[in-house]
Protein backbone atom coordinates (compact mmCIF):
# COMPACT_ATOMS: atom_id res chain seq x y z
CA UNK A 1 0.00 0.00 0.00
CA UNK A 2 2.79 2.76 0.84
CA UNK A 3 5.42 2.93 -1.29
CA UNK A 4 9.10 3.37 0.17
CA UNK A 5 11.03 6.00 -0.81
CA UNK A 6 14.57 5.63 -2.29
CA UNK A 7 17.35 7.86 -1.45
CA UNK A 8 19.56 9.43 -3.94
CA UNK A 9 23.73 9.04 -3.28
CA UNK A 10 26.06 11.83 -2.62
CA UNK A 11 26.80 11.78 -7.08
CA UNK A 12 23.42 11.48 -7.72
CA UNK A 13 21.77 14.44 -5.57
CA UNK A 14 25.06 16.59 -7.14
CA UNK A 15 23.74 15.82 -10.55
CA UNK A 16 20.52 17.35 -9.92
CA UNK A 17 19.55 20.91 -11.01
CA UNK A 18 20.49 23.55 -9.12
CA UNK A 19 16.95 24.52 -8.53
CA UNK A 20 15.87 21.02 -7.46
CA UNK A 21 19.13 20.36 -4.96
CA UNK A 22 17.72 23.81 -3.24
CA UNK A 23 13.95 22.60 -2.64
CA UNK A 24 13.53 21.24 0.95
CA UNK A 25 9.96 19.69 0.91
CA UNK A 26 8.27 18.47 4.60
CA UNK A 27 5.51 17.99 7.03
CA UNK A 28 5.25 18.87 10.24
CA UNK A 29 3.65 15.77 12.36
CA UNK A 30 2.59 15.33 15.61
CA UNK A 31 -0.09 14.63 18.63
CA UNK A 32 -2.59 17.40 18.81
CA UNK A 33 -1.89 20.65 21.44
CA UNK A 34 2.07 19.95 21.06
CA UNK A 35 2.34 22.99 19.36
CA UNK A 36 2.35 22.21 15.70
CA UNK A 37 0.64 24.82 14.27
CA UNK A 38 2.58 27.48 16.25
CA UNK A 39 5.74 26.01 15.16
CA UNK A 40 4.42 26.31 11.81
CA UNK A 41 3.62 29.78 11.98
CA UNK A 42 7.19 30.36 13.51
CA UNK A 43 9.07 28.92 11.00
CA UNK A 44 7.07 31.00 8.46
CA UNK A 45 7.98 33.69 10.52
CA UNK A 46 11.82 33.39 10.19
CA UNK A 47 11.39 32.41 6.64
CA UNK A 48 9.93 35.86 5.97
CA UNK A 49 6.92 34.77 4.92
CA UNK A 50 4.96 36.71 7.66
CA UNK A 51 6.49 39.59 9.66
CA UNK A 52 4.54 39.26 13.04
CA UNK A 53 3.47 35.84 14.49
CA UNK A 54 -0.12 35.95 15.83
CA UNK A 55 -0.62 34.99 19.52
CA UNK A 56 -1.50 31.87 19.93
CA UNK A 57 -4.18 32.03 22.80
CA UNK A 58 -5.79 29.00 24.24
CA UNK A 59 -9.88 28.46 23.28
CA UNK A 60 -11.74 30.98 21.18
CA UNK A 61 -9.64 34.06 22.03
CA UNK A 62 -6.48 33.47 20.14
CA UNK A 63 -5.56 35.29 16.38
CA UNK A 64 -6.17 32.39 14.22
CA UNK A 65 -2.49 31.10 13.06
CA UNK A 66 -1.94 31.09 8.99
CA UNK A 67 -2.12 28.05 8.18
CA UNK A 68 -5.45 27.17 9.66
CA UNK A 69 -7.31 28.98 6.88
CA UNK A 70 -10.81 27.13 6.95
CA UNK A 71 -13.94 29.12 9.08
CA UNK A 72 -14.53 25.46 11.02
CA UNK A 73 -10.73 25.37 11.85
CA UNK A 74 -10.93 29.00 13.33
CA UNK A 75 -13.94 28.19 15.30
CA UNK A 76 -12.72 25.01 16.77
CA UNK A 77 -8.91 25.99 17.48
CA UNK A 78 -7.74 22.84 15.57
CA UNK A 79 -6.45 22.05 11.78
CA UNK A 80 -8.76 19.55 10.12
CA UNK A 81 -6.50 19.91 6.73
CA UNK A 82 -3.65 19.93 5.54
CA UNK A 83 -2.15 23.49 4.25
CA UNK A 84 0.56 23.91 2.18
CA UNK A 85 3.21 26.99 2.42
CA UNK A 86 6.19 27.64 0.16
CA UNK A 87 8.77 30.40 0.85
CA UNK A 88 12.55 31.19 0.51
CA UNK A 89 15.28 30.53 3.50
CA UNK A 90 18.95 30.58 3.58
CA UNK A 91 19.09 30.21 -0.78
CA UNK A 92 16.51 27.66 -0.72
CA UNK A 93 12.67 26.82 -1.00
CA UNK A 94 10.92 25.93 1.13
CA UNK A 95 8.07 23.50 0.79
CA UNK A 96 6.27 23.33 4.15
CA UNK A 97 2.93 20.82 4.54
CA UNK A 98 1.08 21.53 8.07
CA UNK A 99 -0.84 18.58 8.61
CA UNK A 100 -3.77 17.43 10.82
CA UNK A 101 -3.09 16.88 14.58
CA UNK A 102 -6.42 15.40 15.37
CA UNK A 103 -6.49 11.26 14.81
CA UNK A 104 -9.89 12.19 13.28
CA UNK A 105 -8.31 13.84 10.25
CA UNK A 106 -5.66 11.15 9.97
CA UNK A 107 -6.53 10.06 6.46
CA UNK A 108 -5.66 13.51 5.07
CA UNK A 109 -2.20 13.17 6.47
CA UNK A 110 -1.44 10.55 5.42
CA UNK A 111 -1.65 11.17 1.70
CA UNK A 112 -0.15 14.32 2.73
CA UNK A 113 3.24 12.33 3.64
CA UNK A 114 3.39 10.84 0.21
CA UNK A 115 3.96 14.19 -1.43
CA UNK A 116 7.41 15.03 0.98
CA UNK A 117 10.60 13.89 1.10
CA UNK A 118 11.05 14.32 4.94
CA UNK A 119 9.34 15.08 8.15
CA UNK A 120 9.62 16.86 11.15
CA UNK A 121 8.02 15.40 14.46
CA UNK A 122 6.98 17.84 17.28
CA UNK A 123 6.92 16.29 20.62
CA UNK A 124 5.50 18.15 24.15
CA UNK A 125 8.08 17.92 26.54
CA UNK A 126 5.75 17.26 28.96
CA UNK A 127 3.85 14.67 27.56
CA UNK A 128 6.55 12.87 25.02
CA UNK A 129 5.38 10.05 22.84
CA UNK A 130 1.32 10.05 22.49
CA UNK A 131 -0.56 7.93 20.40
CA UNK A 132 -1.11 10.05 16.88
CA UNK A 133 2.19 10.71 16.94
CA UNK A 134 2.95 6.91 16.54
CA UNK A 135 0.66 6.56 14.20
CA UNK A 136 2.23 9.16 11.83
CA UNK A 137 5.79 7.68 12.68
CA UNK A 138 4.87 4.53 11.54
CA UNK A 139 3.78 5.85 8.29
CA UNK A 140 6.71 7.72 7.94
CA UNK A 141 8.69 4.43 8.56
CA UNK A 142 6.61 2.81 5.77
CA UNK A 143 8.10 5.36 3.46
CA UNK A 144 11.64 5.41 5.20
CA UNK A 145 10.93 9.33 5.61
CA UNK A 146 13.91 10.94 7.34
CA UNK A 147 12.64 12.87 10.57
CA UNK A 148 14.28 15.49 12.40
CA UNK A 149 12.49 15.70 15.93
CA UNK A 150 11.58 18.96 17.68
CA UNK A 151 10.68 18.93 21.59
CA UNK A 152 8.42 21.91 22.26
CA UNK A 153 7.00 23.63 25.43
CA UNK A 154 10.70 23.38 27.46
CA UNK A 155 9.43 27.18 28.61
CA UNK A 156 7.14 24.23 30.97
CA UNK A 157 7.51 21.99 32.87
CA UNK A 158 8.83 19.31 30.75
CA UNK A 159 10.43 15.68 31.35
CA UNK A 160 14.14 14.61 31.56
CA UNK A 161 15.42 15.19 28.33
CA UNK A 162 17.37 11.37 28.50
CA UNK A 163 13.99 10.66 29.91
CA UNK A 164 12.64 11.58 26.45
CA UNK A 165 15.54 10.24 24.06
CA UNK A 166 15.00 6.92 25.80
CA UNK A 167 11.04 6.92 25.22
CA UNK A 168 11.73 7.62 21.01
CA UNK A 169 14.29 5.40 21.19
CA UNK A 170 12.38 2.37 22.29
CA UNK A 171 8.93 3.20 21.31
CA UNK A 172 10.08 4.11 18.12
CA UNK A 173 13.05 2.04 17.94
CA UNK A 174 14.64 5.13 16.43
CA UNK A 175 18.31 6.15 16.89
CA UNK A 176 18.54 9.61 18.16
CA UNK A 177 21.44 12.26 18.32
CA UNK A 178 21.28 15.64 20.10
CA UNK A 179 21.75 18.41 17.59
CA UNK A 180 20.82 21.01 20.97
CA UNK A 181 20.55 20.45 24.80
CA UNK A 182 18.26 22.44 27.29
CA UNK A 183 19.48 24.63 29.68
CA UNK A 184 16.41 23.84 32.36
CA UNK A 185 13.00 24.20 31.63
CA UNK A 186 9.82 26.07 32.53
CA UNK A 187 10.07 29.25 34.39
CA UNK A 188 13.96 28.58 34.81
CA UNK A 189 14.83 27.45 30.91
CA UNK A 190 17.29 29.69 30.00
CA UNK A 191 18.22 28.28 26.10
CA UNK A 192 19.96 25.88 25.17
CA UNK A 193 23.38 24.36 23.62
CA UNK A 194 24.21 24.16 20.30
CA UNK A 195 26.13 20.83 19.83
CA UNK A 196 26.73 20.83 16.39
CA UNK A 197 27.89 24.18 16.24
CA UNK A 198 29.17 23.86 19.76
CA UNK A 199 27.81 27.29 20.75
CA UNK A 200 25.12 28.42 23.56
CA UNK A 201 22.47 30.32 22.92
CA UNK A 202 20.13 32.21 25.53
CA UNK A 203 16.67 32.69 25.11
CA UNK A 204 15.58 36.26 24.55
CA UNK A 205 11.94 36.79 26.80
CA UNK A 206 11.54 40.48 24.99
CA UNK A 207 9.85 39.64 22.13
CA UNK A 208 8.26 36.18 20.82
CA UNK A 209 6.46 37.13 18.25
CA UNK A 210 9.42 38.23 16.66
CA UNK A 211 12.41 36.54 15.21
CA UNK A 212 15.21 36.28 17.66
CA UNK A 213 18.84 35.13 17.83
CA UNK A 214 18.76 34.73 21.27
CA UNK A 215 22.40 35.74 22.99
CA UNK A 216 25.03 33.88 21.71
CA UNK A 217 28.75 32.37 23.28
CA UNK A 218 31.08 30.37 21.51
CA UNK A 219 30.98 27.34 23.59
CA UNK A 220 31.24 25.52 27.41
CA UNK A 221 34.52 27.19 28.10
CA UNK A 222 33.85 30.69 27.39
CA UNK A 223 34.14 32.91 30.77
CA UNK A 224 31.50 34.95 29.64
CA UNK A 225 29.22 32.21 30.71
CA UNK A 226 29.75 32.66 34.45
CA UNK A 227 27.70 35.77 34.05
CA UNK A 228 24.64 34.42 32.56
CA UNK A 229 24.39 31.14 33.92
CA UNK A 230 24.15 30.12 37.69
CA UNK A 231 26.66 28.14 38.63
CA UNK A 232 24.82 24.97 39.22
CA UNK A 233 23.31 25.04 35.98
CA UNK A 234 26.10 25.74 34.10
CA UNK A 235 27.73 22.52 35.72
CA UNK A 236 24.44 20.78 35.38
CA UNK A 237 24.98 21.28 31.62
CA UNK A 238 28.29 20.34 31.23
CA UNK A 239 27.88 17.21 32.90
CA UNK A 240 24.82 16.25 31.04
CA UNK A 241 26.88 17.43 27.68
CA UNK A 242 29.20 15.20 28.47
CA UNK A 243 26.79 12.04 29.00
CA UNK A 244 24.92 12.90 26.10
CA UNK A 245 27.95 12.67 23.62
CA UNK A 246 29.19 9.72 25.71
CA UNK A 247 26.56 7.74 25.34
CA UNK A 248 24.52 9.01 22.22
CA UNK A 249 25.65 8.54 18.66
CA UNK A 250 27.11 11.40 16.91
CA UNK A 251 25.36 12.66 13.47
CA UNK A 252 25.47 10.59 10.50
CA UNK A 253 24.13 11.50 7.91
CA UNK A 254 23.29 8.12 6.19
CA UNK A 255 21.61 6.70 8.92
CA UNK A 256 19.07 9.99 9.30
CA UNK A 257 18.37 9.74 5.45
CA UNK A 258 17.50 6.38 5.43
CA UNK A 259 15.29 7.05 8.71
CA UNK A 260 17.02 5.41 11.22
CA UNK A 261 18.18 8.07 13.42
CA UNK A 262 16.80 11.73 14.01
CA UNK A 263 18.20 14.31 15.42
CA UNK A 264 16.88 16.42 18.16
CA UNK A 265 16.06 19.47 19.22
CA UNK A 266 15.00 21.68 22.21
CA UNK A 267 12.88 24.70 22.24
CA UNK A 268 10.01 26.36 22.58
CA UNK A 269 7.69 27.63 19.66
CA UNK A 270 5.96 30.15 21.56
CA UNK A 271 8.89 32.15 22.27
CA UNK A 272 10.45 31.47 19.23
CA UNK A 273 13.45 29.70 20.63
CA UNK A 274 15.07 26.87 19.01
CA UNK A 275 13.30 27.57 15.60
CA UNK A 276 15.58 28.77 13.81
CA UNK A 277 18.32 26.04 14.90
CA UNK A 278 15.31 23.45 13.57
CA UNK A 279 15.15 25.12 10.16
CA UNK A 280 18.90 25.70 9.70
CA UNK A 281 18.87 22.15 10.29
CA UNK A 282 16.42 21.30 7.61
CA UNK A 283 18.17 23.45 5.10
CA UNK A 284 21.77 21.43 6.10
CA UNK A 285 20.57 17.43 6.75
CA UNK A 286 16.66 17.17 4.62
CA UNK A 287 17.29 15.84 1.29
CA UNK A 288 16.26 17.78 -1.71
CA UNK A 289 13.54 15.75 -4.18
CA UNK A 290 13.98 11.96 -3.78
CA UNK A 291 13.40 9.56 -6.64
CA UNK A 292 8.93 8.99 -6.46
CA UNK A 293 7.57 5.45 -6.76
CA UNK A 294 5.15 4.37 -9.77
CA UNK A 295 3.21 1.34 -10.63
CA UNK A 296 6.44 0.63 -13.51
CA UNK A 297 8.91 2.39 -12.09
CA UNK A 298 10.83 5.13 -10.10
CA UNK A 299 10.56 8.74 -11.36
CA UNK A 300 13.97 10.48 -10.57
CA UNK A 301 13.22 14.27 -9.55
CA UNK A 302 16.16 15.25 -12.18
CA UNK A 303 14.80 13.92 -15.25
CA UNK A 304 14.22 17.01 -17.64
CA UNK A 305 10.03 15.77 -18.27
CA UNK A 306 7.71 17.08 -16.00
CA UNK A 307 5.54 14.18 -13.53
CA UNK A 308 3.69 14.69 -10.41
CA UNK A 309 0.77 13.40 -9.17
CA UNK A 310 -2.49 14.60 -6.97
CA UNK A 311 -2.57 13.73 -3.50
CA UNK A 312 -4.93 16.23 -2.24
CA UNK A 313 -8.19 17.83 -3.57
CA UNK A 314 -9.63 21.00 -1.77
CA UNK A 315 -12.94 22.33 -2.69
CA UNK A 316 -13.94 25.90 -2.27
CA UNK A 317 -10.80 27.46 -0.57
CA UNK A 318 -12.55 30.22 -2.22
CA UNK A 319 -16.37 30.02 -1.25
CA UNK A 320 -16.65 32.95 -3.86
CA UNK A 321 -15.76 30.73 -6.94
CA UNK A 322 -16.84 27.78 -5.71
CA UNK A 323 -13.17 26.87 -7.37
CA UNK A 324 -11.50 23.36 -6.58
CA UNK A 325 -7.95 22.76 -6.27
CA UNK A 326 -5.73 19.97 -7.03
CA UNK A 327 -2.85 19.96 -4.99
CA UNK A 328 -0.01 18.37 -7.21
CA UNK A 329 3.25 16.95 -6.15
CA UNK A 330 6.03 17.89 -8.75
CA UNK A 331 8.19 14.66 -9.06
CA UNK A 332 10.18 15.49 -11.99
CA UNK A 333 11.06 18.48 -14.38
CA UNK A 334 10.75 22.33 -14.95
CA UNK A 335 6.85 23.22 -15.55
CA UNK A 336 6.19 26.06 -16.75
CA UNK A 337 3.24 27.97 -16.75
CA UNK A 338 0.32 27.39 -19.86
CA UNK A 339 1.99 23.97 -20.22
CA UNK A 340 -0.34 20.89 -21.66
CA UNK A 341 0.47 17.66 -19.58
CA UNK A 342 -1.08 14.12 -20.35
CA UNK A 343 -3.79 13.42 -17.60
CA UNK A 344 -2.89 10.02 -17.90
CA UNK A 345 -6.28 8.20 -16.05
CA UNK A 346 -8.35 10.19 -18.96
CA UNK A 347 -5.75 9.86 -21.79
CA UNK A 348 -6.42 13.43 -22.54
CA UNK A 349 -3.97 16.73 -22.62
CA UNK A 350 -4.73 19.47 -20.29
CA UNK A 351 -3.40 22.94 -20.16
CA UNK A 352 -2.51 24.20 -17.20
CA UNK A 353 -3.13 28.28 -17.60
CA UNK A 354 -3.80 28.92 -13.85
CA UNK A 355 -1.03 26.97 -11.49
CA UNK A 356 -0.57 28.10 -8.10
CA UNK A 357 1.45 28.72 -5.14
CA UNK A 358 0.00 28.47 -1.66
CA UNK A 359 0.96 30.23 1.24
CA UNK A 360 -2.24 28.83 3.30
CA UNK A 361 -4.87 30.92 1.86
CA UNK A 362 -2.59 32.94 0.13
CA UNK A 363 -1.72 32.45 -3.36
CA UNK A 364 0.41 33.58 -5.87
CA UNK A 365 0.51 32.23 -9.58
CA UNK A 366 3.34 29.92 -10.56
CA UNK A 367 4.77 31.09 -13.81
CA UNK A 368 7.40 27.80 -13.25
CA UNK A 369 8.02 25.23 -10.78
CA UNK A 370 10.66 22.48 -10.18
CA UNK A 371 10.34 18.41 -8.66
CA UNK A 372 10.09 19.09 -5.23
CA UNK A 373 7.04 21.54 -5.56
CA UNK A 374 3.52 22.00 -4.61
CA UNK A 375 1.36 23.80 -7.22
CA UNK A 376 -2.22 24.38 -7.16
CA UNK A 377 -4.80 23.51 -10.14
CA UNK A 378 -7.63 24.69 -10.32
CA UNK A 379 -10.43 22.30 -12.21
CA UNK A 380 -13.86 21.25 -11.66
CA UNK A 381 -13.85 17.67 -10.88
CA UNK A 382 -11.39 16.87 -14.00
CA UNK A 383 -8.46 16.16 -11.17
CA UNK A 384 -8.95 13.15 -8.71
CA UNK A 385 -7.00 12.20 -5.50
CA UNK A 386 -3.88 9.45 -7.15
CA UNK A 387 -4.03 10.97 -10.62
CA UNK A 388 -0.89 11.38 -12.35
CA UNK A 389 0.27 14.39 -14.69
CA UNK A 390 3.07 13.87 -17.55
CA UNK A 391 4.57 15.00 -20.68
CA UNK A 392 3.35 11.81 -22.43
CA UNK A 393 4.29 9.04 -20.90
CA UNK A 394 1.89 6.61 -19.11
CA UNK A 395 2.50 6.51 -15.49
CA UNK A 396 0.27 5.73 -12.58
CA UNK A 397 1.34 7.05 -8.80
CA UNK A 398 1.25 4.87 -6.16
CA UNK A 399 0.68 4.65 -2.64
CA UNK A 400 -1.99 7.31 -2.00
CA UNK A 401 -4.04 5.52 0.23
CA UNK A 402 -7.55 5.39 0.63
CA UNK A 403 -8.48 3.65 3.93
CA UNK A 404 -12.37 1.89 4.87
CA UNK A 405 -14.48 4.03 7.35
CA UNK A 406 -14.20 3.33 11.18
CA UNK A 407 -17.80 5.49 11.49
CA UNK A 408 -20.53 5.21 9.10
CA UNK A 409 -23.89 7.30 9.13
CA UNK A 410 -26.88 7.89 6.73
CA UNK A 411 -26.97 11.63 6.08
CA UNK A 412 -30.01 13.34 4.80
CA UNK A 413 -30.94 16.54 3.12
CA UNK A 414 -33.29 18.71 5.74
CA UNK A 415 -35.14 19.56 2.34
CA UNK A 416 -35.97 16.64 0.19
CA UNK A 417 -35.88 19.35 -2.83
CA UNK A 418 -32.28 19.34 -2.31
CA UNK A 419 -31.33 16.02 -2.51
CA UNK A 420 -29.69 16.38 -5.87
CA UNK A 421 -27.64 19.48 -4.78
CA UNK A 422 -26.30 17.19 -1.29
CA UNK A 423 -25.35 14.26 -3.78
CA UNK A 424 -23.00 16.83 -5.64
CA UNK A 425 -21.43 17.98 -2.29
CA UNK A 426 -21.05 14.20 -1.01
CA UNK A 427 -19.33 13.97 -4.52
CA UNK A 428 -17.11 16.59 -3.97
CA UNK A 429 -16.12 15.81 -0.06
CA UNK A 430 -15.61 11.88 -0.79
CA UNK A 431 -13.41 13.55 -4.40
CA UNK A 432 -11.49 15.80 -1.65
CA UNK A 433 -10.64 12.34 0.43
CA UNK A 434 -12.99 14.79 3.52
CA UNK A 435 -15.04 11.33 3.75
CA UNK A 436 -16.07 8.19 2.60
CA UNK A 437 -19.51 8.49 0.95
CA UNK A 438 -21.26 5.05 -0.60
CA UNK A 439 -24.94 4.93 -2.32
CA UNK A 440 -26.30 1.55 -1.37
CA UNK A 441 -27.49 -0.60 -4.21
CA UNK A 442 -31.01 -0.97 -2.65
CA UNK A 443 -32.75 2.65 -1.77
CA UNK A 444 -29.97 5.07 -3.00
CA UNK A 445 -29.50 6.15 0.75
CA UNK A 446 -26.18 8.00 0.97
CA UNK A 447 -24.38 6.57 3.70
CA UNK A 448 -21.14 8.63 4.71
CA UNK A 449 -17.79 6.90 6.58
CA UNK A 450 -15.47 9.08 8.45
CA UNK A 451 -12.62 7.99 10.74
CA UNK A 452 -14.14 9.77 13.79
CA UNK A 453 -17.07 11.21 15.06
CA UNK A 454 -15.93 15.01 14.92
CA UNK A 455 -15.39 14.60 10.74
CA UNK A 456 -19.46 14.32 11.03
CA UNK A 457 -19.75 17.67 12.76
CA UNK A 458 -16.70 19.36 10.52
CA UNK A 459 -18.85 18.00 7.07
CA UNK A 460 -21.96 19.00 8.52
CA UNK A 461 -20.80 22.67 8.25
CA UNK A 462 -19.47 22.52 5.23
CA UNK A 463 -21.98 21.12 3.71
CA UNK A 464 -24.56 24.16 4.82
CA UNK A 465 -21.90 26.53 4.68
CA UNK A 466 -20.39 25.78 1.58
CA UNK A 467 -23.94 24.39 0.16
CA UNK A 468 -26.68 26.04 2.07
CA UNK A 469 -27.60 22.42 2.71
CA UNK A 470 -28.79 22.13 5.90
CA UNK A 471 -28.10 18.28 6.99
CA UNK A 472 -28.87 15.74 9.52
CA UNK A 473 -26.69 12.44 10.05
CA UNK A 474 -28.46 9.38 11.09
CA UNK A 475 -27.38 5.79 12.77
CA UNK A 476 -26.47 3.50 9.84
CA UNK A 477 -26.98 -0.24 10.38
CA UNK A 478 -23.68 -0.85 9.38
CA UNK A 479 -20.39 -1.36 11.11
CA UNK A 480 -18.05 -1.96 8.68
CA UNK A 481 -17.07 -1.29 5.14
CA UNK A 482 -14.86 -2.99 2.37
CA UNK A 483 -13.66 -2.73 -1.09
CA UNK A 484 -14.60 -5.74 -3.22
CA UNK A 485 -12.17 -7.56 -5.31
CA UNK A 486 -10.96 -10.72 -7.25
CA UNK A 487 -9.20 -12.52 -9.54
CA UNK A 488 -12.61 -13.76 -11.64
CA UNK A 489 -14.63 -10.85 -12.80
CA UNK A 490 -17.52 -13.54 -13.05
CA UNK A 491 -17.53 -14.75 -10.03
CA UNK A 492 -17.06 -11.35 -8.44
CA UNK A 493 -20.21 -10.79 -10.02
CA UNK A 494 -22.13 -13.65 -8.51
CA UNK A 495 -21.01 -12.32 -5.68
CA UNK A 496 -22.39 -9.03 -5.80
CA UNK A 497 -25.94 -10.65 -7.29
CA UNK A 498 -26.28 -12.62 -4.22
CA UNK A 499 -25.51 -9.49 -1.68
CA UNK A 500 -27.54 -6.78 -3.05
CA UNK A 501 -28.44 -5.49 0.40
CA UNK A 502 -25.07 -5.34 1.28
CA UNK A 503 -23.78 -3.86 -2.16
CA UNK A 504 -23.08 -0.05 -2.66
CA UNK A 505 -20.51 2.06 -4.70
CA UNK A 506 -18.36 5.06 -4.20
CA UNK A 507 -17.72 7.79 -5.35
CA UNK A 508 -15.64 6.70 -7.85
CA UNK A 509 -18.28 3.49 -9.10
CA UNK A 510 -16.50 1.04 -6.85
CA UNK A 511 -18.18 -2.10 -5.32
CA UNK A 512 -18.47 -1.92 -1.48
CA UNK A 513 -19.68 -4.25 0.82
CA UNK A 514 -21.39 -2.97 3.65
CA UNK A 515 -21.29 -5.17 7.13
CA UNK A 516 -24.30 -5.02 9.30
CA UNK A 517 -21.28 -7.04 11.62
CA UNK A 518 -18.27 -8.55 12.14
CA UNK A 519 -20.60 -11.91 11.56
CA UNK A 520 -21.24 -11.04 8.16
CA UNK A 521 -17.22 -10.74 7.01
CA UNK A 522 -16.71 -13.69 8.93
CA UNK A 523 -19.32 -15.25 6.46
CA UNK A 524 -18.14 -14.19 3.60
CA UNK A 525 -14.37 -14.68 3.86
CA UNK A 526 -15.90 -18.70 4.66
CA UNK A 527 -18.36 -19.01 2.08
CA UNK A 528 -16.37 -16.63 -0.94
CA UNK A 529 -12.54 -17.43 -0.33
CA UNK A 530 -12.23 -16.25 -3.73
CA UNK A 531 -12.95 -12.94 -2.63
CA UNK A 532 -11.09 -10.45 -1.35
CA UNK A 533 -12.73 -7.49 1.38
CA UNK A 534 -10.30 -4.74 1.38
CA UNK A 535 -10.04 -2.15 4.27
CA UNK A 536 -7.70 -0.45 2.21
CA UNK A 537 -7.15 0.71 -1.69
CA UNK A 538 -4.64 3.04 -3.28
CA UNK A 539 -5.75 6.33 -4.68
CA UNK A 540 -6.35 5.51 -8.75
CA UNK A 541 -7.82 8.43 -9.58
Amino acid sequence: MTAPLTTLSPEEESALPPEVRRRRTFAIISHPDAGKTTLTEKLLLYGGAIQLAGDVRARGERRRATSDWMKIEQERGISVTASAMAFDYEGHMINLLDTPGHEDFSEDTYRTLTAVDSAVMVIDAAKGIEPQTLKLFEVCRLRDVPIITFVNKMDREARDPFEIIDEIQETLALDVTPASWPIGMGREFLGAYDILNKRVILMDRAGRHERQEGIQVSGLDDPKLADLIPPDKLATLKEQIEMAEGLLPPFDMTAYREGHLTPIYFGSALWSFGVKELLDGLVRFAPPPRPQPTATRAVNPGEDKVTGFVFKIQANMDPKHRDRVAFVRLASGHFRRGMKLLHVRAGKPIAVSSPMLFLAQDRATADEAWAGDIIGIPNHGTLRIGDTLTEGEQLQAVGIPSFAPEVMQVVRADDPLKAKHLQKALTQFAEEGAASVFKTEIGGTFVVGVVGMLQFDVLRERIRQEYDIPVRFEPAPYTAARWIDGEDPKHVEEFKARHKGNLAADHAGAPVFLARSSWDLTKVERDWPDIRLQKTRDHTG
